[in-house]
């Protein structure tokens, strides 16, 4: 593996898009993971997707696009692929206007199925990209979420 060259940025800015360094970054992991899911049938999306609604069921479709901090639109396309494959189940909720969404039998065997290959991709990453690394990752991310919650914007953060 090639060392990682650490610069300083020219006159103390920061060159390049940020956003588009994070797309580039997002995209890099998630075809590395989608690689490795792939014996399952599944997209690390659609494994996410999976993941959460097992943890949160039965959960409204607001409740679970704001625990994944993804958009309705998005999550209502995502869920359409897996409940045309028989994977999660949309039900009337409590007040009728309501809809609750849970995994079926058929969803529980699949996400079982993919955690093998999600564990492998997980721990080959963090393998690549070295503990020390992957954990200022996290934390980084985590930071940057916080700060960037919807609501803040303009907000100080000192």
């Amino acid at each position: 593996m090639e060392s990682i060259q650490k610069t300083q940025p020219a006159g103390g800015k920061l060159q390049g898009c940020t956003n588009l360094k994070l797309r580039q970054l997002t995209r890099r992991v998630t075809q590395f993971y989608d690689a490795q899911l792939s014996p399952s049938g599944l997209k690390v999306t659609q494994y996410s997707l999976l993941s959460h609604v097992l943890k949160l069921a039965p959960v409204r479709p607001g409740d679970l696009a704001r625990a994944m901090k993804m958009d309705a639109s998005t999550l209502t396309r995502n869920l359409k692929l897996l409940l045309a494959a028989g994977w999660v189940l949309i039900a009337p909720g409590v007040d009728g206007r309501s809809r609750q969404v849970t995994l079926t039998p058929a969803g529980k065997d699949k996400r079982q199925q993919a955690q093998q290959q999600w564990r492998a991709a997980q721990t080959r990453l963090n393998h690549l990209l070295g503990m020390e690394r992957v954990s200022a990752l996290h934390q980084l991310i985590d930071e940057s979420l916080e700060l960037l919650a919807p609501g803040d914007e303009g907000a100080s953060h000192d």
